[in-house]
């Protein structure tokens, strides 16, 4: 027998069985759930009610999330799944569902923050930044030259560049902790926005826990 969603099959609140009177209609139709694993990207496409197209990811290891404090988006690796508020089955087995707390790497928005305020981000607490530590280029490990006129904007960025501590110690070890808030097995992507404040701190202590 298939998925099917209709309310025929099922009792009334009463108890009483609902009388048979038409047979199952496509429309009803359900389909497996995709269970999409962290894995190299895998996607599928499949017809649906009106001719409609939805992209079933089987398989997805990237995604586009937004920082949304500094109003940024990139795309960027997903590493690790962390957290499912649903079934911790889901974590050991790498499923991303929406609603997942994943950890992605935190490489892009390291580099913008970087050239955007001119300071290195995810120093550890304590350590000082001397004048003379500059900025580098992940590919070439070569100092940057920089005109005077992007100094000057960077100074005038720079009011706005504190980061919450939480948020620091996950840039420096190079895991932010991420939530995903499209549907993967619907659309074939697995978007969403990186965690901070009061909610990072909820997560952080999910996840103390589990330990």
């Amino acid at each position: 027998m298939g998925i099917s969603r209709d309310r025929r099959h099922k009792r009334r609140r009463t108890g009483a069985k609902v009388a048979q009177f038409c047979k199952k209609r496509k429309h009803e139709l359900g389909r497996q759930p995709s269970k999409t694993k962290l894995a190299a990207p895998r996607i599928y496409t499949s017809r649906v009610r009106g001719g409609r197209i939805k992209y079933r990811a089987m398989r997805l290891n990237t995604g586009h999330y937004s920082w949304s404090s500094e109003g940024q988006c990139f795309k960027t690796r997903i590493l690790d799944t962390a957290y499912h508020a649903s079934n911790n089955e889901l974590v050991r087995t790498k499923c991303l569902t929406k609603g997942a707390v994943v950890y992605i790497d935190a490489t892009p928005f390291k580099e913008w923050y970087e050239k955007f305020y001119g300071v290195p981000l995810g120093i550890k607490k304590g350590k000082k930044v001397t004048k003379e530590e500059t900025v580098q280029s992940p590919a070439e490990g070569q100092e940057v030259e920089i005109s005077e006129e992007v100094k000057k904007e960077q100074e005038k960025n720079l009011p706005f560049a504190p980061v919450e501590q939480h948020l620091q110690d996950a840039f420096g070890s190079g895991r932010i902790l991420a939530k995903i808030q499209t549907r993967p097995g619907q659309i074939g992507r697995a978007d969403g926005y990186i965690l901070e404040g009061r909610e990072l701190d909820f997560y952080l202590k999910k996840l103390a826990k589990k330990k």
